[in-house]
């Protein structure tokens, strides 16, 4: 496999009550529990950054395959819930929804293109099987 781009991020302190930085300072900030983890909740944290990342890859993913289906995807969107869950072992595990809203592109090619994404978008390839992940077309 020849790597063509490399992200680095740096966290210190204590992980998710810590900070994290980009290696090109264009992400800089403070990462805080939430609160239903027993944290303040007054700072971003790893499952936000997640569901941004996924969201923002599986659009991309949806418009790429949608140029090889000829669909417009004009007006699309992505919303990830990313979900912690007790793994039963004393870990946490993830689990994600995706709502994916294709305003022009017909009902009936829908579900053929956020599958066809759903095979050649990153995150999705590096989740399979991994965790859990919802599809769910949103009209």
């Amino acid at each position: 496999m020849e790597i063509v781009y490399t992200a680095i991020a740096h966290a210190t302190g204590g992980g998710r009550d810590g900070h994290v930085r980009s290696e090109d300072d264009r992400l800089d900030f403070d990462t805080r529990l939430p609160k239903e983890l027993g944290g303040s909740g007054e700072g971003t944290n790893p499952e936000q950054l997640f569901a941004a990342g996924y969201s923002a890859d599986f659009l991309s993913a949806i418009h790429s395959v949608a140029r090889r289906l000829q669909v417009d995807t004009t007006g699309a969107e992505v919303s990830a819930s990313v979900g912690v869950a007790p793994d039963g072992e004393g870990g946490l595990v993830l689990a994600v929804e995706l709502d994916v809203y294709t305003p022009n592109v017909p009902e009936e090619r829908r579900a053929e293109l956020v599958g066809a994404a759903d095979e050649v978008c990153p995150y999705s390839n590096a989740t399979r099987g991994n965790i859990e992940v919802t599809l769910t077309l949103v009209d």
